[in-house]
């Protein structure tokens, strides 16, 4: 019998964007949830209509893709931003891993067709060959007998898609497959190439010198 999936979910004021975001994977997923962190737009209700389970949490993501992955029955939990879509066959490409494989992610693709982002989709894809550092926007999934055994995500409002990544990637083998993680180009439009991709990277520079997560979430805030 194939393994059941289970699609994670949280959001935030998302009501433009995740009916497409569920739409992606609701015909193969097993089940669909969606956390929602306190959203003053009709996130919950566009959630309800196109058939996922809705959670509320606090508006934190640690917490909420941890309070997804604590209610999920699914054999594999995947966890996908409300502005990130899958494309076709992916629920396959997981159903087909090895059993030693305890996670991964997909291929990162901003949904754009400027030839600058095909750039930052090389690094992001040269930093999980060789780092084997997978972020949150490229749909990240593990099975859940190993997101238990390594604490699962972290509660934390920003930086816990590191840190789950540095756990994840010490418990076993990960895979990239190449089906793609299709995410809104819609912040690197609003900010600028150079400045989102510069505030990224001083972000996680601050964070691996010891700078709270607290603070850090702070500062994205600020500059967003």
């Amino acid at each position: 019998m194939a393994p059941s999936l289970s699609v994670i979910i949280p959001a935030r004021d998302e009501e433009g964007l995740l009916a497409e975001t569920i739409a992606s994977v609701r015909a193969e997923a097993d089940q669909v949830i969606v956390v929602d962190g306190g959203s003053r737009d009709r996130t919950d209700e566009v959630a309800e209509r196109e058939g996922a389970e809705v959670l509320t949490s606090e508006a934190c993501r640690g917490l909420q893709l941890d309070r997804g992955a604590r209610a999920a029955s699914g054999e594999w939990l995947i966890f996908l931003h409300a502005d990130t879509r899958l494309e076709p066959g992916w629920a396959a490409a997981i159903r087909s891993l090895e059993p030693d494989v305890v996670g991964g992610a997909f291929r990162f693709t901003l949904s754009s067709s400027r030839r600058a982002y095909r750039l930052l989709e090389l690094g992001v894809s040269l930093r999980c060959r060789i780092l084997r550092l997978p972020f949150g926007d490229q749909g990240v999934f593990v099975r859940r007998d190993v997101y238990d055994r390594i604490g699962g995500f972290p509660p934390l409002p920003l930086m816990e898609d590191v840190v789950f990544a540095r756990r994840l990637a010490r418990s076993g083998r990960l895979v990239f497959p190449p089906c793609r993680a299709l995410t809104s180009a819609r912040r690197w439009e609003h900010n600028g190439i150079a400045r989102t991709t510069l505030r990224n990277s001083w972000l996680l520079l601050l964070y691996a010198w010891g700078t709270p997560p607290e603070r850090l979430a702070r500062l994205y805030q600020n500059w967003a």
